[in-house]
This record gives structure tokens, sequence and C-alpha cells, in this order.
């Protein structure tokens, strides 16, 4: 997904000896399509590699209508899609076309740099439809961000699934409760969709020093306070807790190791070094990028 620009989320301090912020996504309508941006905040720019965090939808569109991304470019990290529901088309410029659907991981690697789109796919546009889902960019160390641009797809029925009474988990990224996702990554990652029906606990192990909690629907009680959806709960590092649905819930555990360093970020790029976004800034503006295969339109640097 290309960078669009939202209100600054909102991190509050907390006092609970499990969570070190409570942050609060601020939404925008980008083009009828909704999204609440959790990652990079004013006072957390980064959980483990997540260095961008946006929950899309959910959204409604009419016959004929549709998600449109434009063409545009990549450099220094991977994004990660993931979603709930509806189905995106992705093109890039390494000849990939993909159809995204709900359950499946969409690891897109730009390295140095690529270009893709993202559109709702031709037949979708014949009905009215939904999407939601999550867009994460995750970034590389500093020895890899020139790496090789690379595109991988994993069906949800390729990734692990933990079940117990009232739990369901599906393994995304990592390690978790002795199950290992086949998805691989430039560094220590962990992301997981978690569902959990009213009533039940689960305890958050510590296998990565940097997490959090996203809630994507339903109320988690944390250290005897209840939070809402749309919340991205930050965890001190290393503890150890146990968490409650209050009612049926959804949310996502996402971290990792710390990164090697800060990033800077400007519209779609991510690095450590400035130049290299100056670098890539011209080189999108005078169409230096390979171009997107079967999408030959164009998404303009911003003006700013």
């Amino acid at each position: 997904m290309s960078y669009q620009k939202c209100p600054e989320p909102i991190a509050n301090q907390e006092d609970p000896a499990h969570l070190e912020q409570v942050i609060v996504p601020r939404t925008s309508d980008i083009g009828g399509f909704e999204v609440r941006r959790a990652l990079p905040s004013g006072k957390k720019r980064m959980v483990g590699p997540f260095v961008f965090f946006d929950q899309m939808g959910p959204s409604e569109f009419p016959i004929g209508e549709g998600l449109d991304v434009r063409p545009h470019p990549h450099i220094g990290l991977a994004t990660v899609t993931y979603l709930f529901d509806g189905e995106i088309t992705h093109r890039d410029s390494l000849g990939t076309t993909q159809i995204i659907r709900p359950g499946a991981v969409n690891w897109m690697t730009a390295g140095r740099g690529i270009a893709h789109s993202e559109r709702t796919p031709d037949d979708q546009r014949q009905r009215s439809g939904r999407l939601a889902g999550l867009q994460a960019w995750v970034a590389l160390p500093r020895n890899l961000e020139e790496c090789a641009p690379d595109f991988i797809h994993h069906a949800e029925a390729s990734l692990p699934l933990i079940e117990d009474v009232g739990v369901s988990i599906r393994l995304l990224v990592g390690e978790l409760f002795e199950q290992r996702s086949p998805v691989p990554v430039a560094s220590e990652t962990l992301y997981a969709d978690i569902q959990l029906a009213a009533g039940v606990s689960l305890p958050i192990e510590s296998s990565v020093e940097e997490r959090a909690l996203y809630l994507v629907s339903g109320t988690l009680k944390v250290d005897g306070h209840v939070h809402n959806a749309g919340r991205l709960l930050v965890l001190k590092l290393g503890v150890k807790l146990t968490v409650q649905a209050q009612n049926d819930c959804r949310f996502m555990l996402l971290g990792g190791e710390p990164m090697d360093g800060p990033r800077h970020i400007w519209w779609n790029f991510v690095s450590s070094s400035r130049d290299r976004i100056e670098q890539a800034k011209a080189d999108w503006q005078a169409r230096r990028f390979d171009q997107v295969i079967d999408d030959n339109d164009y998404m303009p640097l911003p003006e700013r």
C-alpha cells in the first residue's frame, strides 16, 4: 500500500505493570476507503522491525468500484498484506500477479527497489463488496536494505493453526507455542492472528523482546484494564502476561528483536540513510524504477 497522510496516532503512557503505551490510531478517509494508522506514532516509531502498521477498512464498495492503488515504489522494507475480507490483485515490477485473499500472507521485499500496484480484481467489481485487512511494513536490517527485491505468497492452509478450547491462532510469521511459520524473514519477527471466545484467557509468550497487541475486534482485559478495538497495546520489554477476552475478540500479536538503529520514512521509502531516500525520490521521479508489469499507470512523487 502507498503511504497516505493520516493524523498522528495518540500514544498514552500507561501505569499497569505490563504495558509501555496504548496507541490510539487516527482515522483518515482516503477516497471512500478508511485507514487507521497505529505506527509510526510520535512516541513509538517501531515495534521490533514493524515500522508501519495500518488497518484498512472495513469498507463497502458499490458495484463497479473498488480499491485502486496505482503503481508506486518502495525501498528498504518488506510489505506484509493480510486480509480479513475481500480480495486484492497485487502486480509488481518483478512480473508477479497474485490475488490476495483472506488468511494468506503476502510478503514483498523491496530491498534496493520495487514498484507495485494494488487493485480490486475485475470480477469483484461486478458486484458490491467489502474490503478489510492490515498493511504492515517491516524494516530490513542495514546489511539487507539493498538486497534484491522479491515476492512470496503463502496461502492460509500453509500457515500453522494453533487451536484449543475457545482459542484459534493463525501463525503468520515467526515462532509461537512451539510452532514455526514457513514465511522466511530477514530478522527475528513475530506476527500472529489470534481469536479468543468470550471469557477465555491466553498467556502471551516473551519469545521476542519487543511485542504489541493490535485489537481488531472485541474487547480485551490486560492488567485489570479493558481495552476496546482499534488500540495498539505496546508491551514492556520481556514481560510475560495473560490476557482475557471480555467478549469474542480478535487481535494481532506483532513484534520482533529491536532493529539495528532508527529508520527514516518518507512516503513509501524506508532507510537508515536520508541520502538513500533522496536518491529513491529522484529515481522514481526520473522513471528509473522498473515498471509494474501489466499496469502502466503511475503515482507521482508527492509534493512535500
